[in-house]
C-alpha cells in the first residue's frame, strides 16, 4: 500500500477548484478566493484511510504548461473539475483534459481520474446523464462526484474517493467493458483460495471461511452472516456453493460483486494481506523479509516451519501413501508462479519404489533449500502462505540462524541439525554412487538414472545417539585447481577413491594436502567399490599409512554393489564426526546393536 497520496485538481478557470480545497480545509466557504491554493498536506490521522494526503491546485493564470505537465506526472490521482451549470467546462473534460493527461502519463500505469461536478447548489438537475457516457468510454475514470464548495456538499466524500482511487484502484482488478475481473486478479484470488483451503477439498467450509475472515479483517463472521454470504452466492450461481461450503467459483463471484458495488477496499484488503502489491504481483517485502545471516552461520528450518510443511504435505497427499505422486506434486506447487523443483530432485532425496518423493524426502528437499539458499526458501514459504496460515509475522520466523561454527568448536558442542559433507574424488572413483547409496539405491537402481537428471547433492536423515540429524552430501567437481569457497566450506570432507584403480588415491591425497591438511575440517577417506579386489595404489604410501601420518581415521570400506539397499553405517560415521570435530576422546556409536569406535583426528594414536 502507498505511503502517501498526491491529489491534483485541474479544470477550466472559474469552475471552483480552489474553493473546493479551501472549503475542505476550513470547513466553510471562503469569502475571498485566491487564484490558486498552496499545496496542503492532510495528516494521516485525520484521513479515513490513515495515509498522509497532499492536495495540489492548478491555476492557468499562475502556472505554465510545463509546470502543469510536471504536476500531472507526479500525481497519484487527478480530479477533473467542471461546473454543472457550465456546458463548455463539461465538454472540455473530453476535448481537452483527458487527452492532455493521457499524453503526459505512462501508458502502462495510467493515473486514475475522478470527475468532479462542482456548483451543484446552482442547479436543480444532475449532470450525470451527460457524464455517464463519458465514464463508459474512459476506463481510467474511477467515479464521478457532484458537490458544492459553497454549501460543503460531498466535499469530504470527494477527497475520500480520490484517496480510494489510489489506495484501492479499480484498474488492476476489473474490466468495465467485459464487466468481469481481470486475469491477474483472478489468478491472485485463486492462489488465495487454494492457500486458504486448508484440507484441499476445493471448498471453503465454515471453519476455513472464519479463519480467512479473521486473517484478513481481524474478526470472524457471525453464523447468520456466513449463511447470508452463501445464500447470495447460491442465488446467483448454481455451483458457487457445494456441501455448504464456498467453491472457487463462488469465491471469485463474491469478489466480483464487491468490486461492482464499489467495495474495492474489501478485495484489496484480502490481496494485500496475502502479499500482493498494486500491480497484483507478490510484494518483494512479503517474499523476502529481512534475515541477518552472519558469517560462519548456517540456516535451518525450525519446529514451526516443519509443522507447517508437514501440514502442506498432508493436505496434498490425497491417497495417504506418504509420498507425492507427480500429480500431487503439481497440485502442491500450483500456488507458485513456476515449478520450483526440477527432475533432479528425484535423485537428491529419498523416493519410493515408484520414484515418487516420500514424506522424508520432501522434508529433506526443504532442508536442503534452506541450507543452500535461504532467500529462495523464504520465497517458497511465501508462495505457500506460511506467515498467514502459521499466523507468524513473516517467513523469517520459520528460520533458525545457527551460531557461528567457531563458537561450536570452542564449546565442543553444536546446536546444528544439518551437517554438510563435501565429497571429493577423481573421475570414476564412485562419488555419484556414494551419494545415491545414501538415498538407499544400490548399483542396479542407480543405472536407471539418466545423466541429464543427475544431482550433485544428496540429503537424508541419520541418527546419532538417538538424535535425528540431516546429512547433506555435495559432490564436488574433480578439478581441484578451481575450488570455490563453497566447495571448501563444510563440516566434514569425504575423500573417495576406487580400490580397484591404482591411480585413484593420488587425487584424494593431493586435495587433502592442498586444501585441508592445515584446516580444522575433519576428513575421512572412503575406499569405494570395496566389493572388488583391492590393488596397490601408485602413491608414495598406502592409504592406511597416509591416514595414520595425517592423523585421520583409517579408510572406510564402502560398496553400493549390493542386492539390498547399501549399508548406511558410513553415513552415520560421517555425521558423528561432523558433530564432534574436536572431540578429545573416541567417538562411539551403536550400529546394529554393536558398539563401534571411530577415533577423532586428535586421538588417532589409539589406532596403532
Amino acid at each position: 500500500m502507498r505511503k502517501d497520496v498526491r491529489i491534483l485538481l485541474v479544470g477550466e478557470p472559474k469552475v471552483g477548484k480552489t474553493s473546493l480545497i479551501m472549503s475542505l480545509v476550513s470547513e466553510e466557504f471562503p469569502s475571498v478566493v485566491p487564484y490558486r491554493a498552496e499545496e496542503i498536506t492532510i495528516p494521516a490521522d485525520v484521513t479515513p484511510e490513515r495515509v498522509p494526503t497532499h492536495i495540489v491546485d492548478y491555476s492557468e493564470a499562475e502556472q505554465t504548461d510545463e509546470q502543469l505537465f510536471q504536476e500531472i506526472t507526479k500525481a497519484n490521482v487527478i480530479c477533473i473539475v467542471y461546473s454543472v451549470n457550465n456546458k463548455t467546462s463539461i465538454e472540455k473534460v473530453t476535448s481537452h483534459w483527458i487527452p492532455l493527461i493521457t499524453e503526459n502519463t505512462d501508458k502502462d500505469s495510467r493515473v486514475p481520474l475522478i470527475l468532479v461536478g462542482n456548483k451543484s447548489d446552482l442547479v436543480e438537475h444532475s449532470s450525470m446523464d451527460t457524464i455517464l457516457p463519458i465514464m463508459n468510454r474512459h476506463s481510467e475514470i474511477e467515479t464521478c462526484v457532484e458537490c458544492s464548495a459553497k454549501n460543503l456538499k460531498n466535499i469530504s466524500e470527494l477527497f475520500y474517493y480520490a484517496q480510494k482511487a489510489v489506495l484501492h484502484p479499480t484498474g488492476p482488478l476489473y474490466c468495465p467493458e467485459r464487466k468481469d475481473m481481470k486475469p491477474l486478479c483472478v489468478k491472485a484470488l485463486t492462489r488465495i483460495f487454494k492457500v486458504s483451503d486448508l484440507d484441499n477439498d476445493g471448498i471453503l467450509n465454515d471453519h476455513e471461511l472464519n479463519f480467512f475472515q479473521r486473517t484478513c479483517f481481524n474478526a470472524p463472521l457471525e453464523s447468520q452472516a456466513l449463511e447470508d454470504v452463501k445464500n447470495v452466492v447460491r442465488k446467483n450461481m448454481s455451483d458457487g456453493v457445494c456441501d455448504n461450503g464456498l467453491t472457487l467459483k463462488g469465491f471469485l463471484f463474491l469478489h466480483t460483486l464487491f468490486i461492482q458495488r464499489g467495495r474495492h477496499e474489501t478485495t484489496w484488503t484480502v490481496l494485500r494481506r496475502f502479499g500482493y502489491d498494486d500491480d497484483l504481483e507478490l510484494n518483494q517485502d512479503y517474499l523476502f523479509p529481512p534475515l541477518k545471516l552472519p558469517a560462519d552461520s548456517t540456516t535451518e528450518l525450525n519446529h514451526n516451519a516443519y509443522l507447517f510443511l508437514q501440514s502442506v504435505f498432508d493436505k496434498h497427499d490425497k491417497d495417504r501413501d506418504c509420498a507425492l505422486s507427480p500429480e500431487e506434486t503439481r497440485d502442491l506447487f500450483d500456488v507458485f508462479p513456476y515449478m520450483p523443483w526440477g527432475p533432479d530432485v528425484y535423485n537428491t532425496v529419498c523416493t519410493n519404489d515408484q520414484g515418487w518423493i516420500t514424506y522424508q524426502g520432501y522434508l529433506s528437499q526443504w532442508t536442503l533449500t534452506t541450507y543452500l539458499d535461504v532467500q529462495r526458501c523464504l520465497e517458497y514459504l511465501g508462495y505457500l502462505g506460511y506467515s498467514i496460515i502459521a499466523e507468524q509475522e513473516s517467513q523469517a520466523s520459520g528460520i533458525t540462524v545457527t551460531r557461528a561454527k567457531k563458537i561450536d568448536l570452542q564449546k565442543k558442542q553444536t546446536q546444528r541439525s544439518v551437517f554438510r559433507c563435501n565429497v571429493f574424488g577423481d573421475v570414476g572413483s564412485g562419488k555419484s554412487g556414494f551419494l545415491q547409496a545414501f538415498l538407499g539405491r544400490n548399483l542396479m537402481r542407480q543405472k536407471a538414472i539418466s545423466e541429464e537428471h543427475r544431482s550433485y547433492y544428496a540429503i537424508s536423515t541419520t541418527y546419532v545417539y538417538g538424535q535425528e540429524k540431516y546429512l547433506l552430501l555435495h559432490e564436488v567437481f574433480p578439478d581441484f585447481d578451481y575450488l570455490s569457497d563453497g566447495d571448501l566450506a563444510c563440516d566434514i570432507v569425504g575423500l573417495v577413491y576406487d580400490v580397484g584403480n591404482p591411480y585413484s588415491f593420488e587425487y584424494c591425497a593431493k586435495v587433502f594436502k592442498q586444501y585441508f591438511m592445515d584446516s580444522k575440517i575433519p576428513c575421512m577417506m572412503i575406499a569405494a567399490k570395496s566389493d572388488q579386489p583391492e590393488v596397490k595404489q601408485v602413491y608414495g604410501c598406502s592409504p592406511l599409512e597416509f591416514c595414520r601420518k595425517h592423523k585421520m581415521p583409517p579408510p572406510q570400506s564402502f560398496t553400493c554393489n549390493t542386492a539390498a539397499a547399501p549399508s548406511r553405517d558410513i553415513f552415520t560415521k560421517l555425521t558423528t564426526v561432523a558433530m564432534y570435530p574436536s572431540s578429545r576422546t573416541p567417538v562411539q556409536f551403536n550400529i546394529g546393536g554393536v558398539c563401534h569406535c571411530l577415533v577423532s583426528p586428535s586421538n588417532v594414536e589409539a589406532l596403532d
